[in-house]
């Protein structure tokens, strides 16, 4: 069985490492820039924006855990990280569910569905409008699961990204222009002029 609680910062390390083998498991394993300091300014520092929870063993099941190899109870299987949106139609926040991951000698184990149900249950008690994320194309294993759950893909929606070099370059004081037309929204200047969307 699955305990599930809000992560704290003796977490940060095994979360940490969770974030590692996310990365490698999508393929990615040099992308990871994350370090315990900056997740625990993160997650713990004044004003935190990004969320965490964590899934360990419960000890109901201990004794065929440990003798199939898996972590003992007490210990981090896996991680949930998310965020607030927001809706514009519906006028009330949602969860954006960033990372969710569990180890995969752990999986089966009902991890992942008591986090999702976490978040779903923090979304339902406060009034969100929903709880969503985004899956790689090729992760069949987890669309399966997530459509076993309830969960309907967006489609005819597409992901679009600025990072790196485009960010840099259209985020550039260079690339706003001055002027009148311009708005100031939190110290940031945005062309107000319709022509410009």
């Amino acid at each position: 069985m699955s305990l599930i609680r809000a992560a704290v910062p003796a977490d940060v390390p095994a979360i940490l490492s969770l974030i590692h083998e996310l990365a490698l498991y999508e393929k990615e394993p040099h992308a990871v820039r994350n370090t315990e300091e900056m997740l625990m300014r993160t997650l713990f520092g004044d004003n935190p924006r990004i969320f965490a929870h964590v899934a360990e063993d419960d000890g109901a099941n201990a004794d065929s855990a440990i003798g199939d190899g898996a972590r003992g109870v007490g210990e981090v299987q896996g991680f949930a990280l998310w965020f607030l949106n927001y809706s514009t139609w519906e006028g009330v926040h949602g969860i954006y569910l960033e990372d969710l991951y569990v180890r995969p000698d752990s999986r089966g184990s009902g991890h992942g569905k008591a986090l999702l149900r976490t978040l779903a249950g923090i979304a339902v008690d406060r009034g969100y409008a929903r709880v969503e994320w985004s899956v790689l194309d090729w992760n069949e294993p987890s669309i399966r699961f997530y459509k076993s759950l309830g969960a309907t893909p967006m489609d005819g929606w597409s992901v679009f990204r600025l990072s790196g070099n485009a960010l840099a370059g259209f985020g550039s004081a260079s690339a706003v222009p001055a002027s009148v037309d311009c708005l100031s929204v939190g110290g940031l200047s945005v062309d107000s002029r319709a022509d410009s969307l």
